[in-house]
């Protein structure tokens, strides 16, 4: 079975840090995008999948093949970056049965209503009902955008954007 070794929100999917650095970090062999605007378009996802690193499998799924893919083991085995490019679907697929212990804010982007908590992540009030009910069901929420940053917890960004 497939351990997700670094579950991340990143609204940019796969980038340069994602490749170079989480990669790394988390010795992922292999990252997991979930996306359903992604896995509709053949031109984009053909671009993600050649973008992978020597090593690295890359997979795309919409939300609901995600869930059943990994309710039904079909994640193989592996060490796996879970990347996903938003909060809702973060929430979606956590209450379709991926039940992750940590969630890894790195990148949201921006847009009227919403207020910068931490360098570039942004955070709008249905991103935090929806960290605050995932953290009610014990899954500890970071944010860092790189991994040289030190990680800062939930807590702190919630008296940051109150």
């Amino acid at each position: 079975m497939a351990e997700i070794v670094l579950c991340r929100i990143d609204s940019r999917l796969i980038h340069g840090q994602v490749m170079t650095k989480w990669v790394n970090q988390s010795q992922a062999n292999k990252i997991v995008v979930v996306s359903d605007e992604l896995a509709a378009d053949e031109f984009m996802l053909e671009i993600y999948l050649l973008s992978a690193p020597a090593g690295v499998k890359v997979e795309c799924y919409g939300i609901e093949e995600t869930i059943q893919r990994f309710n039904e083991n079909q994640f193989e085995s592996g060490r796996v970056l879970l990347l996903l490019p938003d909060l809702k679907s973060m929430k979606r697929v956590y209450d379709g049965g991926v039940l992750v212990s940590l969630i890894q804010v790195g990148g949201l982007g921006g847009a009227p209503n919403r207020k910068v908590v931490f360098q570039n992540i942004t955070l709008d009030d249905p991103d935090v009902e929806i960290l605050e009910y995932l953290q009610g069901k014990g899954v500890d929420i970071i944010f860092q955008t790189i991994p040289e940053d030190t990680p800062m917890k939930f807590d702190e960004i919630l008296k940051k954007y109150r």
